[in-house]
C-alpha cells in the first residue's frame, strides 16, 4: 500500500500532492491495476489533513482514468503509467548518482535543480502523463517535492 507523505512547505497544494504521490507509484509500478488506494480516513489518520482533500485528489486520479470509486468497498487503481520495470539498470545507475552527489554536498533541491535542468536539455515538453510538478518516490513511502 502506498504511504502519502505531505511536504507542508512545499508550497504545492496538498491534494496535488497526493495526485503527483500516486502517479508517481503507478510509474514505479509501486501501484498496480486492481490495488486498493488508502482510504481518506487512513489518509487522514498518517497525514493529519481534511478528509476533503484526500476525496479531491482521489476524485481528479478518477477524472484521469487512473482509479475508479466503488461505492462500499474504496478506490482501486484501474490501470499502470509504468512504462519500465522500477528494477531498471537506468534506476540503479540513478541511485549511484544520487548517492555520489550526497557525498559531494549537495542537497535535495541542488540535485533536483541539476536534474531538471538537464532534463530540461534532452526533453521538450511534459512526458504524456507526466505531472506538473515532480515528485519523488522511495520503496513505497513518497515525497512531495519542494518548489
Amino acid at each position: 500500500m502506498v504511504e502519502y507523505r505531505i511536504d507542508r512547505h512545499s508550497g504545492v497544494a496538498t491534494y496535488i500532492q497526493i495526485v503527483q504521490q500516486t502517479k508517481q507509484a503507478l510509474r514505479l509500478g509501486v501501484l498496480q491495476p486492481g490495488d486498493k488506494l488508502p482510504t481518506a480516513r487512513e489518509v487522514v489518520e498518517a497525514t493529519a489533513i481534511n478528509p476533503n482533500t484526500v476525496l479531491k485528489a482521489y476524485r481528479e486520479l478518477e477524472r484521469d482514468g487512473l482509479v475508479e470509486a466503488r461505492r462500499g468497498l474504496g478506490t482501486f487503481v484501474r490501470r499502470s503509467l509504468s512504462t519500465a520495470p522500477a528494477d531498471t539498470p537506468l534506476r540503479a545507475e540513478l541511485e549511484a548518482w544520487a548517492a555520489r552527489a550526497a557525498e559531494a554536498g549537495l542537497d535535495r533541491d541542488d540535485v533536483a535543480a541539476l536534474f531538471t535542468a538537464v532534463l530540461d536539455q534532452h526533453f521538450t515538453g511534459p512526458a504524456p502523463h507526466s505531472p506538473s510538478a515532480p515528485a519523488r518516490a522511495t520503496g513505497q513511502h513518497l515525497q512531495g517535492e519542494p518548489s
